[in-house]
């Protein structure tokens, strides 16, 4: 009997700590990474992953004429430096943040309503001997083409 509770017991964490760790990591893209979307509007989807080192995710993403959009990529400190690549659908590559030194912001606008992909890569550090695997939060932000404020 104490065998088949503490196998149920092991089972439920089994299942239950994907889904603790995705919370934890809903708090983290809410709180510190959706504020960085200013001024652009967040467009309500909260796009996260808990990846680890070496892992790679894509996301499917439509971009509509005449917004501004930006994009941001941010993971926790122990993941190191995350790269995100745009690709079209046919995986042509339009923009690659390693060529900006990872920077995890990039505003940009389209010229004609398409779908693109989104591909994050989470770089593997060969010196350390464990795996790190942390939250990585994908965030789009978007504002009417001409919409910005111009001080004179």
């Amino acid at each position: 009997m104490k065998k088949i509770i503490t196998a149920t017991l092991l089972i439920f964490y089994l299942l239950a700590l994907p889904n603790l760790l995705l919370a934890q990591c809903n708090e983290y893209t809410k709180k510190e990474c959706i504020p960085a979307l200013t001024p652009y509007t967040f467009n309500g989807q909260l796009n996260n992953a808990v990846l680890s080192e070496g892992e790679t995710a894509e996301l499917q993403l439509t971009f509509y004429k005449d917004q501004e959009y930006r994009i941001l990529v941010e993971g926790e400190n122990n993941l190191g430096n995350i790269q995100f690549q745009l690709f079209d659908t046919d995986y042509n590559i339009l923009y690659d943040n390693s060529d900006e030194d990872y920077t995890n912001i990039w505003d940009f606008m389209v010229e004609s309503t398409d779908d693109f992909i989104l591909r994050i890569l989470v770089s593997k550090d060969e010196s350390k001997e464990k795996i790190e695997s942390g939250c990585v939060s994908i965030l789009v932000g978007f504002r009417a083409f001409g919409s910005r404020t111009i001080f004179k």
